[in-house]
């Protein structure tokens, strides 16, 4: 199954069941996705009859998925905890800038708390103050979990996955020093994320969704030209064990985004998944970095194909402008 969010003006949008192919949709009968993860157990089989119904060309009402028109899946959330699962990603950093390893880092998933409160559509622009922050793209994948009992392990928390989501956490270089020196984690640095369009439900990744990982690459273009395509499949923890880790001494409620942090793979041909990345090889390779931080007026796009060559969640296509006032 398939959702968006259309804009109507409203802070949560209305939610819509989307085709697999994402030429068409429908309304939901349950008005917004933050709704209907707060009630999934009686949300689900009616979102799955209008899906298999739009699947089936006998669903009433059907109009053309514009993606132009989508909000986040869900537009703001009670928590968003951000994790750190693919190692090599904090492997390069360390290296580049001779920082010390973290303690446990290899046992232990690294999270911090980000602010939930406004994230971007896939097709909004990226509206910042100065380009002297350091404007940073970073792709990775995301999950939207149901209610998570405090302790809950990590083979018990795949089961509270209901939603996976894909995800431009959109950072700020130049802020985060500062930031991770003070052990308080991100706030300044990480202005709002923006998500692809559509949220799908596990069961649509069929055999891309494994051990808790989304087995496909994520392409990745700068200013339409190639930039990477890391494959989610080298997730050194699966989004069980971050759940688990981020429900350790508390419970999670309903409407929970978990993200995987950015996704980095060993074999450099893959290429990055952001900046920083790409920049920390160069230091390591060519002993500074050559490749500067976006513009105004540059595009990112990010998007995830299946073994068919299918769009999984629409593309993220986004423009960095300067921000009014």
């Amino acid at each position: 199954m398939k959702l968006a969010t259309l804009n109507d003006g409203s802070r949560d949008g209305q939610l819509v069941v989307v085709s697999r192919d994402l030429q068409r949709a429908a309304l939901a009968p349950v008005a917004t996705l933050r709704e209907a993860i707060e009630t999934w157990a009686t949300s689900e089989p009616r979102l799955q009859l209008l899906f298999q119904a739009l699947e089936a060309g006998t669903a009433a009402g059907t109009f053309v998925f514009d993606p132009t028109l989508a909000m986040a899946p869900l537009p703001r959330a009670y928590q968003w905890c951000d994790g750190s699962a693919f190692l090599n990603h904090g492997t390069l950093m360390q290296k580049a800038f001779n920082l010390e390893p973290i303690d446990g880092a290899e046992q232990t998933p690294l999270m911090y708390q980000g602010a939930g409160d406004d994230f971007l559509g896939a097709r909004q622009d990226i509206a910042l103050p100065s380009v002297a922050q350091g404007i940073d793209f970073e792709g990775e994948f995301g999950v939207l979990v149901d209610d998570v009992p405090l302790g809950c392990s990590a083979e018990q928390a795949l089961g509270h996955i209901k939603l996976v989501l894909q995800i431009n956490d959109i950072s700020l270089r130049a802020l985060a020093p500062r930031e991770m020196k003070t052990g308080f984690g991100f706030l300044q640095a990480k202005p709002s994320s923006a998500f692809a369009p559509v949220a799908v439900t596990p069961d649509e990744l069929g055999a891309a969704w494994q051990d808790g990982r989304v087995q496909l690459p994520l392409n990745i273009h700068w200013n339409e030209q190639w930039f990477g395509h890391p494959h989610g499949g080298e997730m050194n923890f699966n989004f069980g064990q971050l759940i688990s880790h981020a429900a350790f001494t508390r419970k999670l409620g309903a409407g929970t985004l978990v993200g995987s942090g950015t996704v980095s793979n060993r074999e450099r041909s893959a290429g990055s998944a952001c900046i920083a990345e790409r920049r920390a090889i160069e230091m390591i390779e060519q002993g500074a970095p050559q490749t500067g931080f976006m513009q105004f007026g540059d595009r990112v796009r990010m998007e995830v194909f299946d073994a068919a060559g299918r769009s999984v969640f629409g593309a993220i296509d986004q423009r960095v402008v300067q921000a009014n006032g």
